[in-house]
């Protein structure tokens, strides 16, 4: 009796290529990134990447917008008070504990050159997904504290408020904080601290 052998599954070159893209830019950087490399190391043809994708730049695109979809997922699933102060120290210690477990998709989304923004459409709504949950808090901080803000104005507290958490962020993911002679428990008091002063900013206590 003939045994039936299961048919092997359908190779996802597209999903091959995408894992095999960002492994080349975490081991490389995104200087060293191309379809080329890509296709070289996955022992398929100079071309066959161009299937997926049309040049560099789209497969990057896409590297970069499934970051801003899974840091906009991790931000959406921090715990939730309905309080709004409280809700938005929640948040913005989540995106200090994004930017602390997760460094390359952090530098990919912030720390770098993203590919023309005008013709990936995608990957930009990706990204002010992401800014919108920010604006949203702080339209509900405001409204809690009994303040009516114009959009420009959330707009401008949104941008303070990522300008800081980043600035942050980027220090404590750098070498040149460990050769200041900072102590442990300043460096680990500071997440709590720099919140307690964007809370101050806005006129509430983002820790309370």
């Amino acid at each position: 009796m003939v045994k039936s052998r299961r048919k092997a599954a359908p190779r996802d070159l597209r999903e091959e290529c995408l894992r095999e893209a960002l492994a080349i830019i975490e081991d490389s950087g995104v200087e060293s990134l191309s379809l080329r490399e890509v296709a070289r190391r996955l022992g398929v043809s100079h071309q066959a990447p161009y299937k997926h994708f049309a040049s560099r730049d789209h497969i990057l695109a896409e590297i970069v917008g499934r970051a801003f979809v899974a840091f906009a997922a991790f931000l959406d699933a921090r715990p939730q008070t309905g309080v709004p102060v409280q809700d938005m120290g929640a948040m913005g210690r989540a995106y200090l504990g994004y930017a602390t477990d997760h460094p390359l998709s952090y530098r990919l989304m912030f720390g770098g050159m993203l590919p023309d923004p005008s013709k990936h459409p995608e990957m930009m709504e990706r990204a002010r997904h992401a800014f919108s949950l920010l604006q949203t808090d702080i339209q509900r901080v405001h409204a809690a504290a009994g303040r009516s803000v114009t959009a420009e104005q959330v707009n401008q507290d949104a941008l303070f408020v990522w300008a800081t958490l980043h600035g942050l962020a980027t220090i404590l993911d750098g070498a040149t904080i460990h050769t200041l002679g900072l102590s442990k428990r300043s460096l680990n008091a500071a997440p709590a601290q720099t919140l307690e002063r964007i809370g101050q900013a806005l006129g509430v206590s983002a820790e309370r």
